[in-house]
């Protein structure tokens, strides 16, 4: 149960982290889908570093 939980809170923070990605219009359009995919394929990693150290360059 739990497991499912935090599974699904992994898919909403990525589906967030990539609609803020693509919301941004300074970045290019190349580094906004690599840097989506990143995101997608690290689920919580991808969140983190994008949240905490990404996030604020941008």
């Amino acid at each position: 149960m739990i497991t499912t939980i935090i599974y699904i809170a992994g898919i909403v923070a990525a589906v967030w982290c990539v609609l803020d990605i693509f919301k941004h219009d300074k970045l290019e359009p190349l580094y906004k889908v690599l840097l989506s995919i990143a995101v997608v394929a690290f689920s919580w990693v991808g969140f983190l570093v994008y949240y905490f150290l990404l996030r604020q360059k941008i």
